[in-house]
């Protein structure tokens, strides 16, 4: 276990569990302590995937269902860790070597070179606090000996009260039909169903892979008095926000690519995994600050 600290902030790294960040705190000025991402419940697992803190996704993100991998080009079997098929790649469940520690920073490594599949590589979180915010960035470099398809992401998960709002804009969505398979798409006109702030918690579902968006949400709970804003490079422009009906969290979870495009047709045609020549690598990062309302 790591501990980071940087003004108001601290934040604890567990690398040999998925390298997950499972607590993100920030004290204000004022001695008031919030938590900015989700608090762990229980004990860190990689038996399932851990609904706190935030972990990254890769060599795909989110759902290859029946475990296939198929981007038009190539098409292979991954070994299954859900009953639809395969969820979040296995960064998730795997353990990262710690490259570089210090008091606000750590490298963290994950290297893929065996499996039944295909997927041989280099896998790297870059994770540092500074005085305002908490910065990751991801990388994975492929190292098999032929190109492969590859998609990143990262999985946080935030408090949600009942008056949590959210607010963030993108040019369109998957159309789901049953069991978050993609349909087709759809474009916004103005923006999505959060371009202005709107309150969050529901007693439905809560499932959207947004397509095009503009790299920014911004999550507020007047009753707690904290705002958090997520921020995210362009690589990362298809964010899955998701929630169970009524639930206490929220995912905002910036990716490379669409629900199920390691798989499904329609969702590959709107956003598609990002095929890597031996020795290239995809990148992206992602930014948590916390402030005061």
């Amino acid at each position: 276990m790591l501990e980071l600290q940087a003004g108001g902030l601290e934040a604890v790294v567990i690398p040999e569990i998925g390298g997950i960040v499972s607590r993100l705190i920030w004290t204000e000025p004022d001695r008031r302590r919030h938590a900015v991402l989700r608090p762990p419940g229980g004990e860190a697992s990689t038996a399932s995937p851990n609904f706190f803190g935030t972990w990254a996704m890769l060599p795909f993100a989110n759902r290859a269902f029946g475990s296939v991998v198929d981007d038009g080009e190539s098409r292979f079997q991954v070994p299954a860790n859900d009953p639809a098929g395969t969820i979040h790649g296995f960064g998730w469940q795997s353990a990262w070597e710690v490259l570089r520690y210090d008091r606000g920073h750590t490298l963290l490594e994950h290297r893929r070179m065996e499996g039944p599949d295909p997927y041989r590589y280099r896998a790297r979180q870059d994770i540092s606090l500074d005085e305002a915010g908490m910065t990751i960035r991801l990388s994975i470099e492929n190292e098999a000996e032929t190109a492969l398809p590859f998609g990143i992401g990262h999985h946080p998960w935030f408090p949600c009260a009942a008056d949590t709002r959210l607010a963030m804009r993108a040019t369109g969505a998957l159309i789901f039909g049953e069991a978050f398979r993609a349909t087709g798409q759809e474009a916004f006109a103005q923006g999505g169903p959060y371009a202005d702030p709107r309150r969050f918690r529901s007693d439905a579902v809560t499932a959207w892979s947004f397509l095009g968006w503009d790299g920014r949400a911004r999550i507020e709970t007047p009753s707690t008095g904290l705002a958090v804003t997520l921020t995210a490079s362009e690589s990362l422009n298809c964010p899955v926000v998701w929630a169970p009906a009524g639930a206490d969290f929220l995912c905002v979870e910036p990716q490379s690519h669409a629900i199920g495009a390691p798989s499904e047709p329609a969702a590959r045609a709107a956003a598609p995994l990002k095929r890597l020549a031996p020795g290239e690598a995809l990148e992206g990062w992602l930014r948590i600050v916390p402030e005061a309302l």
